[in-house]
């Protein structure tokens, strides 16, 4: 009941965030305040898996660096790719979360054509929690 989805972004895009809820669950998304140095963001990473599931990062950073994204350093390119968990522990078995291993493999099979609803990232998703228990209601992966 958990899984991860990149989505790849075309070079020299940029991002922005805004930060819900009191306990986030996000890696790299100070690097898109206005103030920073990096202009461009490679990829956004949604995982399940709460703040466990943040290392499927580290497994697109990876298969983003095989294909030359990323900043230019003297010590090679860094990928850029702001990350987000959604909270689906309470689903499934709890002791299984995305890692580099997910991350790596949703990088590598990341194509213009996607499933929407329940699937990667939106596996365990739900919506209208804050209405208490009983009140959810399965969510997923969507776009417009």
């Amino acid at each position: 009941m958990t899984g991860c989805t990149l989505i790849e972004l075309p070079e020299g895009s940029v991002g922005s965030y805004e930060v819900r809820g009191g306990a986030p669950a996000t890696r790299e998304l100070d690097v898109l305040h206005p103030q920073k140095t990096v202009a461009r963001v490679d990829g956004v990473l949604l995982t399940g898996g709460s703040a466990f599931g943040l290392a499927a990062a580290d497994g697109v950073m990876r298969w983003m660096e095989e294909q030359g994204r990323g900043v230019p350093t003297p010590a090679g390119s860094v990928p850029i790719v702001p990350a987000l968990g959604l909270f689906d522990l309470a689903l499934g078995e709890s002791s299984i979360r995305p890692d580099a291993q997910a991350g790596y493999r949703a990088a590598s099979s990341a194509a213009a054509e996607f499933e929407v609803g329940p699937v990667g990232a939106g596996t365990g998703a739900r919506s209208s929690q804050w209405r208490g228990p009983g009140q959810a209601h399965r969510a997923g992966l969507g776009f417009a």
